[in-house]
């Protein structure tokens, strides 16, 4: 098979691998979309977020179908369509037993500490092939997982309404649909980015207000936007410490913020940001993997056209440029397809 390999700093290369064997319970998946996101420029910049760094191949959001099993698998047969969910753990801990697999002990990624999806196929355990709605493209359905699960699972738990308004700071690929699952929700968005293209993006999938940071202070505009109360929840998505201080800033007395955007170290003022503002914070990552069905459900009852967030689209022969073009920025959703 082929598959991207990241060699070193900003070096990606394409070589052929073997092609992979599914063990006992697992399968596996021939693929035909696996996205980028930003916490893959980690790896290409050596210096992680998850896992280690080395030669392997990388992507957490891959979606394909079936090519085979292994022995004891029972819930999947070849043909099947699945997403792929990125976690995976000791299968017997308090956490695993209730899916809950990212808060593991033992927790593994793939794309980070196991080979991902940007590559032909990919073997993985069985429990991991989340089979995706026939409406479903490959290409939705790989960013159902990541994309959309995670921005879902955040709103969900901030309790997200069509009475609130929700500041999402960073419009990258996470924080454009999260754009989308807020207005879905019935909330007024507030969109802040400091690049043009994404925040014209956002206008376009539903933006109330979108807010350059570049050329206006985005924590004055959102207290202007909201009758100087400030918003009812923010979402940082860029793990920027200057925009979870804005995050934090802009929300209301009694808000919530959530932080889902990696971040090795920020400062906070935690007397004036928190306590006497009596604000929650949460770190949101990923979601449980028994909710997928009910983010599918979400997905398509409400008829999200995930593809029209795709803004390039790479052959994995093309994978230095992808992403060359995805540190750049020049960038917004890009996905491999085959």
């Amino acid at each position: 098979m082929k598959g991207a390999k990241i060699v070193g700093h900003k070096k990606v290369v394409v070589e052929e691998f073997p092609d992979p064997e599914p063990g006992y319970d697992e399968a596996v998946v021939a693929i035909k979309a696996s996205c980028l996101c930003r916490s893959d420029m980690s790896l290409y910049y050596g210096d992680p977020v998850l896992g280690k760094t080395g030669a392997f191949i990388p992507g957490h959001e891959p979606c394909g179908v079936v090519q085979t099993v292994g022995q004891g698998v029972k819930t999947l047969k070849e043909g099947d369509r699945v997403a792929v969910y990125l976690g995976i753990g000791c299968g017997h801990c308090q956490y695993c037993r209730k899916g809950e697999i990212v808060y593991c002990n033992e927790f593994k990624c793939i794309g980070f500490h196991l080979d991902g999806g940007h590559a032909d196929l990919i073997r993985v355990p069985a429990q991991n092939c989340l089979k995706i709605p026939d409406k479903m493209s490959y290409l939705e359905g790989a960013m159902s997982t990541d994309k959309v699960g995670t921005l879902y699972y955040a709103q969900k738990k901030l309790g997200v309404s069509g009475s609130d308004s929700v500041a999402i700071i960073g419009l990258g690929p996470m924080g454009n649909i999260g754009v989308t699952v807020a207005k879905t929700l019935g909330a007024k968005v507030i969109a802040v980015d400091l690049i043009d293209s994404r925040l014209k993006l956002a206008e376009s999938n539903g933006a109330d207000y979108i807010i350059d940071a570049s050329k206006v202070n985005p924590v004055e505009q959102i207290r202007t936007i909201t009758e100087g109360l400030g918003a009812d929840f923010a979402i940082d998505c860029t793990g920027n410490p200057k925009a979870e201080n804005d995050a934090l800033n802009c929300t209301k007395k009694g808000g919530s913020v959530a932080f889902i955007g990696e971040s090795k170290a920020t400062t906070i003022n935690p007397s004036d940001q928190l306590i006497r503002k009596q604000l929650k914070l949460i770190g949101s990552w990923y979601f449980p993997i028994w909710m997928y069905d009910e983010i599918a459900k979400f997905i398509i009852t409400r008829n999200i056209q995930l593809e029209n967030f795709v803004t390039h689209r790479f052959g994995i022969d093309e994978a230095q440029k992808a992403y060359e073009m995805f540190d750049n920025r020049e960038t917004v959703v890009e996905a491999f397809v085959w």
